[in-house]
């Protein structure tokens, strides 16, 4: 069977990142639980701060080359994103925005995304649904039902580092399960390439 393929985007600023734990956490349960279903998965994690150079110059040139043209790719052709950003005045982060603008307007349609964000308290939770929900069923992503916001206080509920502890690891599981029961239940996505279809020099100067 084929391995689908996860992809985990992170818009964390800092190193360590909360944002980078939280995409890491919800990526782990979502193969985890396409495992339970008998679906091989491949997770891979893109840190948006190292490409953040090039999606600026994207955004002015139109033209996205080099490290960012291959993350941009692994992200049209992935079987599923798992979308997560910092909060910055209620809202998501600049950079976090900025990769979805120069994302072509039809390269998520019908893809199954989680969503999730990080905040200092849980007054910004509201946030996911307000902010970054509408963003993702304007460009016609599947977003499944159940987001996942993580405040400080959060992490520290965790407490012995077993991950059981607190409302987060249940919400997690929970949002990671409807991924992957949308992800299991349809057949692995097939993207064409950039160049695909385009005859190689051999080919043209043979003809």
């Amino acid at each position: 069977m084929t391995a689908r393929q996860i992809v985990a985007i992170s818009a964390g600023l800092g190193q360590p990142s909360s944002t980078r734990l939280l995409a890491d956490r919800l990526s782990a349960a979502t193969a985890a639980e396409l495992g339970d279903l008998g679906v091989p998965a491949e997770v891979t994690t893109v840190e948006l701060r190292d490409v953040a150079h090039a999606i600026t110059d994207a955004m002015l040139t139109g033209f996205a080359s080099g490290d960012l043209a291959e993350v941009i790719e692994k992200v049209t052709g992935a079987d599923a994103l798992v979308l997560v950003t910092p909060l910055f005045t209620t809202t998501y982060s600049g950079l976090f925005k900025s990769f979805v603008d120069i994302l072509d307007k039809d390269s998520l349609h019908g893809m199954p995304v989680l969503l999730g964000a990080t905040g200092g308290t849980s007054r910004h939770s509201l946030a996911v649904e307000y902010s970054m929900r509408p963003l993702f069923t304007y460009l016609h992503a599947d977003v499944v039902t159940t987001s996942v916001f993580a405040a400080t206080d959060d992490w520290a509920a965790e407490g012995d580092g077993t991950h059981d502890a607190g409302p987060l690891p249940a919400r997690i599981r929970r949002a990671a399960k409807e991924l992957a029961t949308t992800v299991a239940a349809r057949e692995p996505r097939t993207t064409t390439g950039m160049f695909d279809g385009v005859p190689s020099f051999a080919q043209m100067f043979g003809r």
